[in-house]
């Protein structure tokens, strides 16, 4: 069967999901995911936008090893060098370059004629040939340009030296009919197009996007682009777990093989939601939490009597499992180390013996500690960097009753070690909370966002908190985890701050 390339742009254009931010060793964890997951090439980033890009990207491309990564550049030279400083130390660097071609983006944003377009084009193109072995060269809105033009641009980048040519739906305009036909006229209309790979890149604006990527493979692409649980900017872009399940299931229809491990989806989904911020609706396709969920009795006696009257796919394909009992309070530190390694992470020893702390902590006050309550502890304890001048929570007091205003006292440890006091009342005992934080903190804070959910169910499940906080007007994601509500709100806030003064510390360094 035709082998279909899984391109993760999660890094990258996932990233530019309006209130995501992720430090280096978020981004890091993911990618090994994503190497874990199988996709064959992952966006790292954008070098040349920023330090912290580019460390990103440099950090990965040094780490994975098993896919080829690849880094964003616009058809400018000192991209094109910053993409290579990053991408050096890669197995398989690839660079991506962009330009766009459609009519309005080419008068309005570019302000440059079609010929100058070509040259530009071609002239970056044949640069970065000469220290990249892979050059993705993509057409910005290639959905709305001209087919002949499309056709004449993409004819002489594949001279240049392209090996990927992708044509990006950049807005969500086109229709499944018109995106694969757009594919099929560049097959019938470019001389040369056999020299190199066909992609697609769908944003989800119409809610079209994975349509319009399998309309692509019809029609000629033999690679997509996408992002876990279809993140990105406006309304996403295509989620490949949906498509590589698709593949999957309806292999009748599309005779299509990719290199997913369709077990790690669901491992895959969690870790980007919970890292991003960014939680999964129920209802979503194949990774949502009602998504193998009957409740119509009609529906579950069909289930009873044979599961596929009602469930096309099963719960294991995809890496849904039940959370049983694992570990408890009595197990050792052995058998924890062997769950944690069976899970796929690959902790320091330092980072080992933390996890195992909080887990001890777990246990003390939760009888059945499940794989979902595991996954966050270790996450965290990856994810979060350690042994670094932070402000930290030494006593926090909450006071709160039906007939009482709502108090909070708080004494923490700045990162110049000293230890100060504060109390606040609010309206709520977060708001309390949170008043008090704010007056102890030195740098300007405001709460943008607060989420708090639970991690698997019972009344004992393990709460969890999303802030989106404006430090010194840089917006910060924080997450925080415990049982109890008011705590896993203050981790949030405070890892929110912490995330600002490690960035700015690196910054300065």
């Amino acid at each position: 069967m035709p082998r279909i390339q899984i391109f993760d742009t999660t890094l990258r254009d996932g990233e530019q999901s309006p209130g995501v931010n992720l430090n280096r060793l978020e981004k890091l964890e993911i990618a090994k995911q994503l190497e874990r997951f199988g996709v064959d090439r992952m966006e790292a980033g954008f070098p040349a936008s920023s330090k912290g890009d580019f460390e990103a990207v440099k950090m990965i491309a040094d780490t994975v090893k098993g896919t080829s990564v690849t880094a964003l550049a616009r058809s400018v030279k000192s991209d094109i060098d910053a993409a290579w400083d990053a991408l050096k130390g890669a197995e398989y660097p690839c660079v991506h370059i962009f330009i766009a071609t459609s009519p309005i983006h080419m008068e309005y944003k570019l302000q440059m004629t079609p010929d100058e377009v070509i040259n530009q084009a071609v002239a970056m193109v044949q640069y970065a040939s000469s220290k990249f072995s892979q050059v993705q060269w993509s057409a910005e809105d290639a959905s709305r340009t001209e087919l002949p033009f499309l056709a004449e641009i993409i004819e002489k980048v594949i001279d240049a030296g392209a090996t990927v040519i992708n044509l990006p739906d950049t807005v969500g305009y086109a229709t499944p009919l018109e995106y694969g036909n757009m594919f099929k006229y560049v097959r019938d209309n470019v001389p040369n197009v056999d020299k190199a790979i066909l992609s697609c890149h769908c944003h989800d604006d119409l809610g079209l996007a994975v349509a319009n990527s399998i309309a692509a493979v019809e029609n000629g692409a033999r690679q997509i682009e996408g992002t876990i649980n279809g993140i990105g900017e406006r309304a996403g872009n295509a989620s490949l777990e949906e498509l590589a399940v698709a593949f999957h299931i309806r292999s009748d229809h599309y005779p299509y093989e990719t290199n997913i491990t369709l077990n790690e989806i669901k491992r895959t989904s969690d870790l980007v939601s919970k890292l991003t911020g960014m939680h999964i609706q129920a209802n979503k396709a194949i990774v949502g939490k009602n998504a193998f969920a009957h409740e119509s009795g009609i529906h579950q006696d069909g289930v009873l009597k044979h599961a596929e009257t009602y469930e096309i796919i099963t719960p294991e394909l995809v890496g849904v499992s039940s959370n049983n009992l694992f570990l408890g309070k009595h197990s050792g530190r052995h058998a924890f180390n062997d769950k944690v390694k069976s899970m796929g992470y690959d902790l320091t020893d330092e980072k080992l013996k933390e996890a195992f702390k909080s887990f001890k902590l777990l246990t003390d006050r939760k009888k059945e500690v499940t794989d979902d309550d595991l996954f966050t502890i270790l996450t965290e304890v990856q994810t979060i960097a350690s042994a670094v001048e932070k402000y930290e929570v030494e006593t926090m007091q909450i006071q709160y009753g039906t007939n009482s205003i709502p108090t909070a006292t708080v004494r923490l440890t700045t990162p110049d070690n000293k230890t100060l006091q504060e109390a606040c009342t609010g309206n709520g005992s977060v708001e309390a909370l949170y008043a008090a934080l704010d007056k102890l903190i030195a740098e300007e804070l405001e709460l943008v966002d607060y989420q708090i959910t639970s991690v698997g169910r019972g009344k004992d499940a393990l709460a969890q908190s999303h802030v989106q906080l404006l430090v010194n007007g840089e917006q910060m994601n924080g997450r925080g985890s415990a049982q109890d509500v008011i705590e896993a709100s203050a981790n949030a806030f405070m890892n929110a701050v912490n995330r600002y003064i490690i960035q700015k510390n690196m910054n300065q360094a």
